[in-house]
């Protein structure tokens, strides 16, 4: 079955930590990437962080899969970012772009691009942070940048020009691919397409929605009329 999204270019990976979704979804053709971070893994109720993932990558082992690091100290992010790249050639090494105290990780970042690691910078929401990364991950071969825009969009600011300001600054880097990260809705698919954006984030639980992309505006406004009515009979309301 089709799920309407077969002319999207931009690049749909999993957002999860849930072993058996993991592993339903790369069944899906259109899945073609996997992320994970410690909230996601917390809610999971994972215990052992470098067992599922290895296990996880026994299974991945084509698509691109990114796991965070949990330090907030740079010499710790560095050593922990060497254990976790060890894990698989799939796998970017998720480096926060700054630390919990605001300062910047531009110099572990450029100490991991020397050492032609494969980097996913996270929780960026300003195009200045976005030139400044830039900057440091020209030795990587291979790194994504990832723009929360969604978070952006929680503030009532519009994400889609700074999403289109960054797909121009990283167009002359071929080894660099824009995410866009912590969509809020399947609409969020068509706009990372829209401005050119390499990839899109998305959440198991919003993958669910995905085949509801094409559907008859009219038979969707009459299956809310008749869940209305069946949920109000179940309520034994009189009035």
């Amino acid at each position: 079955m089709g799920t309407g999204i077969e002319g999207i270019r931009t690049k749909i990976f999993a957002d999860g930590a849930d072993r058996s979704e993991i592993v339903e979804l790369n069944r899906k053709n259109f899945i073609r990437g996997f992320t994970t971070n410690p909230t996601l893994i917390r809610k999971a109720g994972i215990t052992d962080y470098a067992g599922f993932a290895k296990d996880i990558l026994r299974i991945i082992t084509d698509k691109p899969f990114s796991f965070e690091v949990f330090a907030d100290d740079f010499v710790e992010m560095e050593r922990q970012a060497g254990i976790i790249a060890s894990w698989g050639k799939n796998v970017y090494v998720k480096i926060p772009i700054t630390n919990t105290a605001g300062m910047s990780s531009s110099g572990l970042i450029r100490r991991l691009a020397s050492k032609r690691l494969k980097l996913n910078i996270t929780a960026i929401m300003t195009i200045a942070q976005v030139r400044e990364v830039v900057s440091c991950l020209e030795e990587s071969p291979s790194s994504y940048i990832s723009i929360f825009a969604g978070r952006i969009a929680d503030t009532g600011v519009d994400p889609m020009p700074i999403m289109k300001e960054a797909v121009h600054i990283l167009k002359p880097h071929g080894n660099l691919e824009l995410i866009w990260a912590s969509p809020r809705e399947i609409l969020n698919i068509f706009h990372a397409d829209a401005v050119g954006c390499h990839i899109i984030t998305v959440t198991h639980d919003l993958l669910n929605k995905i085949d509801m992309v094409g559907k008859d505006l009219g038979e969707f406004s009459l299956e809310t009329v008749k869940m209305f009515f069946e949920d109000g009979q179940k309520t034994g309301f009189i009035i």
